[in-house]
């Protein structure tokens, strides 16, 4: 990926992409779980070898992967993520020289040989290189972070921005089962995928803007507010 500005040590970002034309990129439960895999082995000095680890754990459950394996984390601190069918969110912390470009690098190529083994596709899987956005205050990050997490609401009320929630329960629900977003582990419960992030190096007020109503508040104040706002 080329990029203008290169990605600082000690900076924070916002990062997200889509399927080409839209197209999902998620199609079944096994294509998040490979992505959360890589999310978590791929944060590592080493190169990943993801099909000698799942031939090491064959027969077990992949939260045995979170639980049992220890990759080195130096390329990047995970703060938030979220999975949707046709695109997805990061918020990553910068660790070491290039290491949010070498992080990103070894997860979308390693989901992408993945995804067109699989499924048989061939061709461009993301529409065009990862974007990016600097969050460079706390308001921003506080935004973002309510962003990201409750980007799945649009599941299970898809015209809820213009049409607002008619029964929050329902979305509740839908959250309290929705594994493919650390919403779960900041807000839920403990679980072993949280082996994903960096919880105990994330600000602290991430850890206490967890809850639903208190996320889907902050974003309607903040987005007519001068945030750049995709999805």
């Amino acid at each position: 990926m080329l990029r203008d500005k290169p990605f600082v040590i000690g900076e924070t970002y916002h990062l997200y992409n889509r399927g080409a034309h839209k197209q999902d990129i998620f199609t079944c439960e096994a294509d998040y779980r490979r992505l959360s895999l890589l999310l978590f082995l791929a944060n590592n000095s080493s190169p990943v070898n993801i099909r000698e680890t799942l031939r090491k754990y064959k027969g077990q459950t992949f939260a045995k992967i979170f639980e049992e394996e220890r990759p080195d984390k130096s390329l990047v601190d995970i703060y938030a993520y979220c999975l949707m069918p046709n695109h997805f969110h990061l918020i990553l912390h910068g660790k070491c020289e290039g290491g949010v470009t070498k992080f990103m690098t070894k997860v979308l190529t390693g989901y992408s040989m993945y995804f067109n083994t699989v499924h048989g596709h061939s061709g461009i899987l993301a529409q065009g290189a990862f974007k990016s956005k600097h969050i460079d205050t706390e308001a921003y990050f506080r935004y973002i972070f309510s962003y990201v997490h409750i980007n799945p609401v649009s599941l299970v009320a898809p015209n809820w921005e213009a049409d607002g929630i008619a029964d929050l329960s329902v979305v509740r629900d839908f959250f309290q089962t929705y594994q493919y977003s650390s919403f779960y582990d900041y807000s839920i419960g403990l679980r072993p995928e949280r082996a994903v992030l960096a919880y105990e190096e994330a600000p602290d007020f991430l850890k206490t803007q967890n809850d639903l109503e208190e996320l889907l508040k902050l974003y309607n104040t903040c987005k007519g507010q001068t945030f750049v706002r995709w999805g």
